[in-house]
């Protein structure tokens, strides 16, 4: 019985380390998107002004396959 509780808590302290890990991943990610987020949003707001000044053509919305 002894054993078999000393494998359950080995188990679970592994599973909080993963965890742990997963956490940091997560938020990793989370900072990795808001950063993305942030230069489309730069992008759209340099790009917007040139190019409502342009005139645009009907060829530009042809799709690309004719």
């Amino acid at each position: 019985m002894e054993e078999r509780l000393t494998e359950l808590e080995i188990r679970l302290a592994l599973q909080d380390d993963l965890l742990d890990e997963l956490n940091k991943l997560v938020a990793q990610q989370q900072r990795q998107i808001d950063q993305l987020v942030a230069a489309v949003r730069l992008l759209q707001e340099n790009q917007a002004p040139a190019e409502a000044a342009a005139p645009r053509s009907l060829f530009d919305e042809i799709p690309p396959h004719y």
